[in-house]
């Protein structure tokens, strides 16, 4: 399978783009500075050097897969990135895009998003921004039925780590063993593997929890 993923230079998308190549895909890291990602990733590896907003139909043409791992600043162009995803892909069955997307969309025990108790914690604060876009995304994407899209989130805790057990859930807050909401990076990134290989989440969001 050929993966493009945006952003390969970020902590979960480094994780991501050599879970790939480890289970043999053809990984492509989309980034602005090829010479950081091949310090990073190695110097045999695969590059498209290329602001995010700037990709093209052509650029993504040829991959099976596009992982959106990247984390633009200010936090609305993470919004208008999914727009043009959405907007190079349309009538597509065959591409699958993957939307990383921050745990304040999540839903608790007693039905309400995590996003609006922390617009009530921490009003004012300038990074509420970040997961509040997060959420119009995942709310932009759920219109959309012509694009193969899956969102993927993680728990509150999303940590380095390796890959080990992990569970499965939709879009609500989940515990491990010792009752923390928790995901390492190798336990996500194996995930979303699995999930490009087999996929059972097209249009929808799900997320992964440490078991």
């Amino acid at each position: 399978m050929k993966i493009g993923i945006i952003g390969a230079t970020g902590n979960v998308g480094r994780v991501i783009f050599k879970e790939a190549r480890t289970r043999g895909h053809e990984a492509t890291a989309i980034v602005r500075n090829a010479a950081k990602a091949k310090q990073m990733l190695g110097n045999d590896i695969d590059v498209l050097e290329k602001d995010a907003l700037a990709l093209t139909k052509t650029d993504l043409s040829d991959f099976d897969a596009i992982v959106n791992a990247s984390a633009l600043q200010p936090a609305y162009l993470n919004l208008d990135l999914a727009t043009k995803l959405v907007s190079l892909f349309r009538d597509n069955d065959h591409t699958q895009l993957v939307f990383i997307s921050g745990a304040s969309s999540l839903v608790g025990d007693d039905g309400s998003f995590q996003i609006d108790n922390i617009l009530k914690t921490f009003a004012g604060q300038p990074w509420i921004e970040t997961p509040l876009q997060q959420v119009h995304e995942l709310q932009f994407l759920q219109w959309i039925d012509n694009v193969k899209w899956t969102v993927m989130t993680p728990q509150n805790d999303f940590v380095a780590g390796d890959k080990t057990k992990f569970r499965l859930g939709t879009n609500k807050i989940m515990t491990d063993k010792s009752g923390k909401s928790q995901v390492s990076f190798g336990n996500f990134a194996a995930a979303l593997l699995d999930e490009l290989k087999a996929p059972k989440h097209v249009h929808q969001q799900f997320t992964v929890v440490d078991d």
